[in-house]
């Protein structure tokens, strides 16, 4: 059964490079450009990883991540941050929002995948 995957990022660029990176390795992939539009995608489907950049209009990823944490369908789902941050004190925050893993921009598409695959059920 293919995994699908939610990815939400501002920049219209990152999507598409992510989208097709993740489409290209047998993804199903849902694409939001903010946390509140990534919200109203979260209705009860199953969503086997969410990804999720840091800094966005609307709803930042943090504040992201704390909302999806509240919704029992989706408080086990793994989530990655992709981001330019690269702060321990940012990083400390989103692991205590419930984010998984990070991964720093500009990344690797080999080091998305090896980092999706290391988490995603």
């Amino acid at each position: 059964m293919t995994k699908t995957i939610l990815f939400v990022d501002d920049s219209e660029s990152i999507r598409e490079i992510v989208n097709f990176t993740l489409q290209n390795e047998g993804y199903n992939v849902l694409v939001s450009d903010n946390g509140k539009n990534a919200l109203s995608l979260l209705d009860g489907k199953d969503i086997n990883l969410i990804i999720t950049d840091l800094h966005m209009p609307e709803m930042n990823g943090i504040e992201l991540i704390k909302e999806v944490r509240k919704m029992p369908h989706y408080q086990r789902t793994p989530i990655l941050f992709l981001t330019t941050e690269s702060q321990v004190a940012k990083k400390m925050e989103a692991k205590e929002a419930g984010a998984t893993g990070w991964i720093v921009k500009p990344f690797v598409p080999a080091k998305l995948i090896s980092a999706i695959t290391k988490v995603i059920r």
